[in-house]
């Protein structure tokens, strides 16, 4: 019987996405970004087992909700994309019931994404970096995967959202934020631009699981600057 690992289960979310969200967090990422404030879904290993008939029927609960705020659910991580078969099944299963669907994703997960873009109705796509060197210096990964994912998305019909954190030092300058502009212009369906403000909120689980910090000293990014640069460069989104 098909499993899979999941991390945690947010059940009114509201800001992966359209609307109110189940938010299902999966299990195991390949890429170690130096801001991510979830280390504790890096392991494959990690979570609690759930069938997919188990998960649907937690996501059901929620259809009420999804339908007066036209939500859904949306599947996060980690990184949906690194338990594949076990994602498929359950996009299948909730276009079946009429959920609208969503994949939070830096596009780093295994073989074949067109029958998975086949059944997401949105693509949350998590711009790591823009540069090869700038990619590997912030997740520690080549690019080539998530590019080859883009490929596939670009050749689907989801809609997609862009989304970019923007840590100062590596990704808050005019000159990379108008790069980013120049990259989502090649991307057609694109709905929203989000520039996420770098934040210090996961710092303690580096310290319960005896990791190094490995941004230790950077201040969070300025919320007000975040905004200029959204306004300056994507305010159509």
């Amino acid at each position: 019987m098909l499993k899979g690992r999941i991390h945690s289960i947010e059940t009114m979310g509201l800001v992966d996405g359209p609307g109110i969200r189940v938010v299902v967090f999966f299990q195991g990422c390949k890429l170690r970004c130096l801001y991510c404030h979830n280390p504790d879904t890096w392991s494959d290993k990690g979570g609690e087992e759930y069938t997919v008939e188990e998960l649907l029927a937690k996501i059901k609960r929620f259809k009420s909700y999804f339908k007066t705020s036209g939500g859904g659910v949306t599947f996060s991580g980690g990184d949906p994309l690194r338990q594949p078969e076990f994602l498929l099944e359950l996009l299948k299963e909730c276009k079946k019931e009429g959920i609208h669907t969503c994949i939070d994703t830096s596009g780093v997960g295994f073989g074949d994404y067109t029958e998975i873009l086949k059944y997401t109705d949105l693509v949350l796509y998590d711009v790591k970096h823009l540069t090869e060197d700038g990619y590997l210096d912030m997740t520690g990964s080549k690019i080539d995967e998530s590019n080859k994912f883009l490929e596939d998305l670009k050749k689907s019909n989801a809609k997609i959202w862009v989304r970019q954190v923007v840590v100062p030092g590596k990704t808050d300058s005019e000159g990379y934020i108008g790069k980013l502009k120049e990259f989502v212009d090649t991307l057609d369906n694109v709905e929203k631009v989000e520039l996420l403000p770098y934040h210090l909120l996961g710092v303690n689980k580096y310290e319960a699981l005896k990791l190094k910090y490995r941004l230790e000293g950077v201040p969070p990014m300025d919320r007000e600057e975040c905004q200029r640069l959204k306004e300056k460069f994507f305010n159509e989104y």
